[in-house]
């Protein structure tokens, strides 16, 4: 899988940008994405050094609008933690 197959974009909520003060980063990942490959991706596509990464599979939700009754999809993030003094510029200004 290429890098840029395994993430798919940046998650930047008011949780997640606390999270930039304790050198964590979210992404939202492909389904069938790994730890290892997600790390490998991290450090490929923006040249940092990652020490973990932990992995959420967020279900769907149902959802409505008017009578009609649906699901959302579910989807997987990571929350990638990287070495002290490495930042990703991508979040920065936030």
């Amino acid at each position: 899988m290429h890098i840029y197959e395994v993430l798919r974009r940046p998650i930047i909520t008011e949780k997640n940008s606390m999270l930039l003060g304790k050198n964590k980063y979210t992404f939202e990942v492909s389904q069938d994405a790994n730890k290892p490959q997600i790390k490998e991706a991290v450090e490929k596509a923006f040249k940092v050094k990652v020490t973990s990464v932990n992995v959420i599979c967020v279900p769907g939700k149902m959802r409505r609008a008017g009578r009609q009754r649906g699901m959302t999809s579910p989807w997987k993030k990571a929350v990638v933690t990287l070495e002290p003094g490495q930042k990703i510029e991508l979040f920065e200004g936030v």
